[in-house]
């Protein structure tokens, strides 16, 4: 149930119109706006995430003095992908 509401926007004339141009059939204007909503809250979630992780990475490399190239980095995550395609084929068979 719904119980809460978000200010109401105002836009041009062009913009309103180019919104609903791309609403599917059946979709309200309402719902679309509110799926944006939605999606951007978990984009931004994401983003803060992701520099949360990375700068807790350069704290703890900076602790330890311990730094990992960039090939060091792409050459583990090819092992990682090679051993998942090596067990998905195992599984496949």
């Amino acid at each position: 149930m719904k119980t809460a509401t978000i200010p109401s926007l105002r836009v041009t004339s062009d913009f309103r119109e180019a919104v609903e141009s791309v609403l599917k059939d059946g979709e309200t204007l309402s719902a679309f706006a509110e799926d944006s909503i939605r999606r951007q809250v978990e984009i931004r979630r994401s983003q803060s995430e992701f520099i949360a992780r990375g700068l807790a990475s350069l704290n703890e490399a900076e602790r330890t003095g311990i730094y990992y190239t960039t090939e060091d980095v792409l050459s583990m995550m090819q092992r990682k992908l090679d051993a998942a395609k090596a067990a998905k084929a195992q599984k496949d068979q």
